[in-house]
């Protein structure tokens, strides 16, 4: 508080004044301010007031009031200090403050970082809320003004993102908080509030977001070759080439290279162990997608509640486990094919999602909403009769027509035997090498035997038994040791290759319906008519259907089952 003392000075008159200069004078002396007094190095701020009378012996005489300001101008300078401080804070952080009006949003004040920000000359005065509305970007203009309204309505804060056009174009990114005070009534009088330029940090944001979605695309993409890389590694096909110029063979290259321009569904067909794989890896290589992944599914060797994940992955928290979100195969295929083997084993549920892809192009992860758009070749492959199993419901008719658009069936090792010399020289050579091994030529008793062995397991069975024979063998002429064929194929070979044969005949089944009755109707397993005859269980039914066998009338026929 500032002090104030009075005092009375006379000065002596020489020439008495003029009532006018005593007025002059005491105006002189009246409203001096600022005057200093230095008392041991220290300085006071004074303001003095003083009046002029005339005494009767003619002297001037000043009746004075001093007040101390010292205080009050120390603390004026702390005040001017602190607002620099604070325009400079506001500058340095891109913040502006304001007080607004309610209603009407009229400015009662804004701080030189609010003019910045919205680009208006401070000189021109307040701004009005129809010209600062007219600054904020069209699409945010009503988000802004309900807040606002929302905020009095409500009296309470309101805090919202908009952006800023200015005159010549920039767009500006702002957050604004703002704090209603109330009136004696309790009704909103004004809002003061506080707007950042977060242009920086949104730009910033936005860039890592790309840059995030660019090393995630990087991501998958790395993820998607590494995986075509390393099935082709870790391939374990039957061989690397198609080997063999049978006529069946030929017959069914043929159609490959008819299929495979195209971008037709294909349906490869054939018994265990043919090779379905390789045909399917020949039909994209000829394909205008062999530059893109060539993606592997086994069906059969994926557990049932998780094929789903397999093909159409999933996303974080879709399941126990799923920590992460995780691509599918379709989507590691995309632009490429994906060959889905053993296709008959898949369960009902994942047909249906199967089916959506080959009609829509898209599907969904597990766990997600999102519809992804997908640009994949399907080929499958299968060694069940799926019309057998569309019969007994465990396939379905409308899949099977997608899949089925271009079928190629592929021919066993029994009706290309004239392949087989080939295929023993292309293995010998292959494992041996591997081995470190030089062998000159082939003995001609074990070249006879397995062209008269049936091969039930087909090309896969050759390749393991020739390289089984290559590892033992330790002569220069390659032999094969009969124990490594099967005794009970070796047994029923001749009536197979003179009865099961592509086309079903009344001789053929004859020779089932023998093997039936022999077994006591059962098909398949160890003691089953498919063993007997050295073909897969699933060929066997196939054939059954055929030739309309009614296999449940010799399950009474066959031997006794007493237990011993």
């Amino acid at each position: 508080m500032a002090a104030t003392s009075f005092w009375t000075m006379e000065v002596p008159a020489v020439e008495p004044p003029a009532s006018s200069e005593v007025q002059d004078a005491t105006s002189a002396v009246a409203g001096l301010d600022s005057h200093e007094l230095r008392d041991r190095g220290s300085v006071k701020h004074l303001h003095v007031v003083a009046k002029a009378s005339k005494t009767s012996a003619g002297s001037l005489e000043f009746v004075d009031a001093v007040t101390d300001l010292t205080a009050a101008k120390q603390a004026g300078e702390v005040l001017r200090r602190s607002e620099s401080y604070l325009a400079e804070a506001q500058r340095l952080t891109h913040t502006g403050s304001g007080a607004w009006s309610v209603p009407g949003w009229h400015a009662l004040y804004l701080s030189e970082e609010w003019y910045r920000i919205y680009g208006f000359d401070p000189t021109q005065g307040l701004s009005v809320w129809k010209d600062r509305l007219q600054r904020i970007h069209p699409e945010d203009q009503a988000r802004v003004q309900e807040a606002k309204d929302r905020a009095t309505h409500e009296k309470s804060e309101y805090e919202v993102d908009h952006r800023i056009v200015l005159p010549d174009g920039t767009v500006k990114y702002t957050h604004t908080v703002g704090h209603p005070v109330l009136n004696a009534s309790g009704d909103v009088e004004q809002f003061v509030c506080t707007m950042m330029d977060v242009t920086e940090r949104v730009r910033a944001e936005n860039a890592l977001r790309k840059a995030i979605e660019e090393i995630k695309g990087l991501k998958d993409q790395l993820y998607r070759e590494n995986l075509a890389l390393k099935e082709e590694i870790d391939q374990s096909s039957m061989f690397e080439e198609i080997v063999g110029t049978s006529p069946a063979l030929r017959a069914a290259l043929s159609r490959v290279s008819k299929v495979a321009p195209t971008n037709s569904s294909v349906l490869i067909t054939g018994e265990t162990g043919t090779g379905k794989e390789r045909f399917a890896r020949a039909i994209h290589k000829l394909s205008q997608r062999s530059s893109r992944a060539f993606v592997s599914v086994n069906c059969a060797a994926i557990p049932r509640d998780l094929i789903a994940s397999e093909l159409f992955g999933h996303e974080k928290g879709a399941f126990t486990g799923a920590i992460q979100r995780r691509l599918g195969r379709f989507e590691l295929a995309e632009g490429g094919t994906i060959f889905l083997d053993e296709v008959g084993e898949l369960p009902a549920e994942t047909q249906i999602a199967l089916l959506r892809v080959l009609q829509e192009h898209e599907f969904e992860r597990v766990g997600g909403t999102a519809s992804i758009k997908n640009d994949v070749r399907v080929i499958a492959a299968t060694n069940r009769d799926l019309e057998a199993a569309i019969a007994a419901g465990a396939f379905r008719s409308d899949l099977f027509y997608r899949l089925n658009v271009f079928p190629v069936e592929i021919p066993s090792l029994r009706e290309r035997r004239e392949d087989v010399p080939l295929l023993v020289e292309y293995f010998i050579d292959r494992f041996a090498r591997k081995a470190g091994k030089k062998f000159h030529g082939v003995n001609k008793k074990s070249l006879d035997l397995l062209q008269s062995y049936p091969w039930p397991g087909n090309i896969r069975e050759l390749q393991n038994v020739i390289e089984r024979s290559v590892i033992v063998c330790e002569t220069e002429n390659f032999s094969v040791d009969e124990c490594w064929l099967s005794r009970r194929s070796m047994e029923t070979g001749p009536h197979v290759e003179l009865g099961l044969s592509r086309k079903p005949s009344f001789q053929e089944k004859g020779i089932i319906e023998a093997a039936l009755a022999e077994c006591g109707g059962q098909v398949s397993g160890p003691s089953g008519a498919a063993t007997k005859l050295g073909i897969p269980g699933s060929t066997l039914e196939s054939k059954i259907k055929l030739l309309k066998i009614d296999k449940n009338r010799f399950k009474t026929a066959g031997p006794s089952r007493t237990a011993k």
